[in-house]
Order: structure tokens, then C-alpha cells, then sequence
């Protein structure tokens, strides 16, 4: 239930392995979300994404990750398309390490970033409607998160 809350945060993500149980969680229970949002009169939405995540992802269709890439595309495409104040962060492959609570929005390619991190992130861009209706593809990097965020 989302009714009365102040944002809908989407970070839930199936996995990988089964590709029905990624299309079921990573796209068709995103866009639940969103509509789900939408219903309750819930304006503000974040979605966590990945590093690249774009309905051109040229990821092959034999690879075990196509149905990753197009789950999270289409969810990313249908919350764009909403009226909701949105905001897409797209870290690159997570890890286990600690915050650093340092980031690099103006990486050319994917990299890693702590799972600490990605959170800090989560929180600042909640805090910050600078963000709303921008997509921040990051790595980890050496810029705070708020000057990352304050360069896109």
C-alpha cells in the first residue's frame, strides 16, 4: 500500500536466473508500482535502475541478461511516460563494500559501486527535486554524492 506515504521507492529486483520471474518482477511489478503510485495520489517515485538500462541496449538476445535489459527498459520507458515527479538511478554492478558516500555521474562506462552507496544516493535524490525527471547513471568515483548530484 502506498496511500499516504511521500515517495514510492522501487529497488526490488528479481535476480536474474529465471526469465519469467525477471519480467514478472523487474517489469511487470515496476509498472504495478508506478500505476499503484499513480492511484494513491503518490507524485514522487524513484526507481532504481542499472548503469546503461535503455530500450537501445543492444544486449543480444542469447545472453542471460536480455531479459534483464528489457524489464528494466520498459519499466524505466513507462515511468517516463508518466506525470509522476520521477527520478532514475542507475548504478553500475553493486557490491558489498562499505559507503564511500563518493560517486562518479560523468563515467563513460559501467563500472562498480558500493550497495551502501546506491542507498546514499536513493536518499539524496529524494531530498533533492533538482533531480526529478533526470536519469543518474553512476559508478563509484570521487565526487560526494551531493556534487555528483549537483552536476547533472
Amino acid at each position: 500500500m502506498v496511500s499516504q506515504h511521500d515517495a514510492v521507492v522501487w529497488s526490488a529486483g528479481a535476480g536474474g536466473g529465471d526469465p519469467m520471474r525477471t519480467y514478472a518482477v523487474d517489469k511487470d511489478a515496476a509498472i504495478r508500482s508506478i500505476d499503484a503510485a499513480i492511484a494513491a495520489g503518490v507524485r514522487r517515485y524513484v526507481m532504481v535502475s542499472y548503469f546503461g538500462a535503455s530500450l537501445n541496449h543492444d544486449v543480444p538476445a542469447e545472453s542471460p541478461f536480455f531479459p534483464y535489459a528489457e524489464a528494466k527498459a520498459a519499466a524505466d520507458a513507462y515511468l517516463r511516460a508518466s506525470d509522476l515527479a520521477w527520478t532514475i538511478v542507475a548504478p553500475s554492478a553493486l557490491t558489498l563494500e562499505p559507503a564511500t558516500g563518493r560517486i562518479d555521474p560523468d563515467a563513460p562506462a559501467a563500472g562498480s559501486v558500493s550497495r551502501a552507496d546506491v542507498a546514499a544516493v536513493v536518499a539524496a535524490v529524494l531530498a533533492d527535486p533538482s533531480t526529478i525527471g533526470k536519469t543518474i547513471p553512476f559508478n563509484a568515483g570521487d565526487l560526494t554524492i551531493a556534487e555528483a548530484l549537483a552536476r547533472v
